[in-house]
């Protein structure tokens, strides 16, 4: 686990809702992966694995 960052899929400010974001791993190799989701009174860190 390095902790390199090598996307971000949306960086702004959204009103509350339900939200889809796609990321496009075709370029990734299989492996564990880590995303967070963040709020301002909230901040949650979940793995995902990908595999090809």
């Amino acid at each position: 686990m390095l902790g390199k960052e090598i996307a971000t899929l949306n960086n702004s400010v959204l009103p509350a809702g339900k939200y889809v974001a796609e990321w496009n791993a075709s370029n990734f190799p299989s492996g564990v992966y880590f995303f967070k989701l963040e709020t301002t009174n909230f901040t949650d860190i979940k793995r995902m694995v990908l595999v090809k």
